[in-house]
């Protein structure tokens, strides 16, 4: 395997921190990779995923969100709207630098993110969703304590994964102006929806959802014991062994 670090432009000008795994032989296809909310490209799930993928032949590029990461911005500024933006710039910049990705996979949140840019990537023939919300507001549930704080005073700090980050009141907004299951009904790509049925951050009932809204080719598969952050080792390359098999037909 070959890994290489790349850098491109956001949406809002900011540079954005990417790294491209690659087979060591030919590569096949193309994918683009969209990490958990407040995560980033070297969060577990999405480097093991990206690194056993290349193995079946698929170049992945994963990329830091902007404010996330090593990449430019301010977290507080941004939300699910400048995600989606941040993803058509990463499909633009494989596009034009290497061959644009006909395989989209995302992780929580980030599965929501492809679910919603997929009709704006005309080469994508495929998607696919690890523990994703059916819908972007959804992610909200993670600080609800604070959400009157927010509404109150226009921002809160709250604590994620351990971590510090300033919530505002826009972001809020935004995640609730987004009517995701039309996006998933009109998708016209295959997908593939994985989930654990023991998932206690994003309940595995937003599975079913996003799998009942799309129409077919699609495909569902139960994740076991996986725990949300696909932690485990041997997760996360069954995941990737699972999604090679199953696009191969597609990409």
């Amino acid at each position: 395997m070959r890994s290489h670090r790349q850098e491109f432009h956001g949406a809002d000008g900011q540079k954005l921190a990417a790294r491209l795994d690659a087979p060591d032989g030919a590569i096949r296809a193309y994918a683009l990779f969209a990490h958990c909310f407040t995560c980033g490209k070297d969060a577990i799930a999405a480097s093991r995923i990206a690194q056993a993928l290349t193995e079946h032949g698929v170049a992945v590029l994963r990329f830091d969100f902007t404010g996330l990461g090593a990449s430019e911005g301010e977290f507080a500024n941004t939300n699910f709207s400048s995600n989606l933006a941040d993803l058509l710039a990463a499909a633009a910049y494989l596009r034009a630098s290497h061959k644009a990705p006909s395989l989209l996979i995302g992780h929580s949140l980030g599965g929501s993110a492809v679910l919603a840019v997929a009709g704006d990537v005309p080469e994508a023939k495929a998607v696919v969703t690890l523990a994703a919300p059916s819908d972007p507001v959804r992610v909200t549930g993670l600080f609800s304590q604070h959400l009157d704080q927010i509404a109150a005073e226009g921002e809160a700090q709250v604590q994620l994964a351990g971590r510090p980050f300033r919530i505002r009141q826009q972001f809020v907004e935004d995640a609730g102006g987004h009517n995701l299951k039309v996006k998933i009904a009109a998708l016209k790509r295959a997908l593939l929806v994985m989930h654990a049925p023991g998932d206690d951050t994003v309940d595995i009932s937003n599975a079913m959802e996003i799998f009942t809204a799309a129409k077919h080719p699609k495909s569902f598969i139960s994740l076991d014991s996986a725990d949300h952050l696909l932690t485990g080792r041997e997760d996360a390359v069954y995941v990737a062994n699972l999604i090679a098999a199953w696009s191969d037909r597609y990409i």
